[in-house]
């Protein structure tokens, strides 16, 4: 089992490698959730995810034993890239299994730290059965995503950096997929402070350490769906659960809709972009998935690497999540100046038209009738209210 001492030695080997970042405290999330809410920016660290620490550990370690000629690792894309860093600082040759629907800039960074990087499966698990299958013909060492004391080890080192920053911390929210990064920085925090909480997060549609904890064995989830793929894990390590099992005060899951929302406040108020496993720590804290009045708690933002032509559809998602968009029907007759009415009352309220669309073919409507569907632009849920309130008083029936 890993002690204090290992996650130290850990923190020696990355000290001239990775960046310490320092927590940044937010008024905003405070005044929103009543605690006092700090923030760990992995999405700021080298290769943009806390990964580099895990990886780098490993293969140093190995190479200071001797005999490491080659590296295979599966990644959906942050330790992928945090392995062919690791392997390239020390010239040693490392192959990279990705599901093929990895973003193409996720394989162009791996690809940019000298890594042959293969395309195969459809999730991380099908990748890496296909990693191993090259390990075995190649005779390489497999460095395995999170199942590993010394890749646990390395996550864990981001423990020691956060009380350095803050001993007084009550609760530190961790994202979790395969259960690396939670796993050492529980093990890690209470071992030297039993008193502080570590609450785990996963995403709803890929909960399987939830399961686990609460079944109290490795259960496997039969599928995952959700925007976190940093994160989306079919089943997690059985090294990884034996500490999250120990040391992890409770496990919870957030929304799509939900890890949406905190991306989109993270790049408004915080001018970070950070990506969706990255979030969900976040997400946990603003929708107060367990009760946080009153406490100091830090959320561990993992990491950074999200795809540039996937941001809209979750900045999107997230507007819609916090009411930001408002999404109707309604029924206006089909005549010259309808539209122009229409469009007035919507400005009255200081609403935005940024999207309409004109349905004159429905079974059901009134010759001379027409449908429109419209998305508006508004400040939050009252602004909305008020916005289709005018309308009914005016004679719009809304249909959704």
């Amino acid at each position: 089992m890993l002690t204090v001492n290992d996650f130290q030695a850990a923190a020696r080997r990355l000290q001239s490698v990775i960046h310490t970042i320092p927590l940044s405290t937010s008024k905003t999330f405070s005044e929103m959730t009543g605690a006092e809410v700090y923030l760990k920016y992995e999405n700021q660290q080298k290769t943009g995810s806390f990964k580099v620490r895990g990886a780098y550990n490993k293969i140093m370690k190995r190479y200071e034993e001797g005999g490491l000629q080659a590296v295979v690792a599966s990644s959906a894309g942050n330790h992928a890239q945090g392995v062919a860093f690791a392997a390239s600082r020390i010239g040693v040759p490392a192959t990279i299994v990705m599901p093929r629907s990895t973003p193409i800039a996720k394989v162009s960074a791996t690809e940019g730290y000298g890594a042959k990087v293969v395309l195969h499966g459809d999730i991380y698990d099908e990748a890496y059965a296909k990693a191993c299958e090259i390990v075995e013909a190649e005779g390489a060492e497999l460095i395995h995503p999170f199942d590993d004391e010394d890749i646990i080890a390395g996550q864990g080192t981001i423990a020691l950096e956060l009380l350095s920053d803050l001993p007084f911390v009550d609760m530190v929210f961790v994202p979790a997929g395969g259960g690396g990064l939670l796993s050492g920085i529980a093990a890690c925090i209470k071992q030297i402070n039993p008193r502080i909480q570590v609450i785990g997060v996963q995403a709803a549609g890929a909960d399987s350490i939830v399961e686990s904890f609460h079944q109290e064995s490795i259960v496997s989830s039969p599928t995952v769906r959700t925007i976190a793929d940093g994160i989306a894990v079919k089943v997690p390590g059985k090294r990884t659960m034996e500490y999250i099992n120990q040391y992890v005060d409770q496990m919870v899951t957030v929304t799509d809709g939900e890890i949406a929302e905190a991306i989109l406040l993270l790049i408004e108020r915080t001018k970070q972009v950070v990506e969706p496993a990255g979030a969900a720590s976040l997400a946990a804290v603003l929708n107060q998935k367990v009760d946080i009045q009153g406490k100091k708690v830090c959320c561990v933002l993992s990491g950074g690497n999200i795809d540039v032509s996937f941001i809209h559809r979750i900045v999107e998602k997230g507007l819609v999540t916090r009411c930001r968009h408002l999404k109707f029907s309604t029924i206006m007759p089909d005549a010259p100046g309808a539209l122009e009415r229409f469009a007035h009352l919507v400005a009255q309220q200081n609403a935005n038209i940024i999207r309409f669309q004109h349905d004159r073919v429905q079974a059901n409507l009134d010759i001379g009738d027409a449908i429109i569907h419209v998305v508006c632009e508004v400040s939050g849920k009252e602004h909305g209210q008020r916005l289709l309130k005018l309308l009914s008083q005016a004679g719009y029936r809304i249909l959704d």
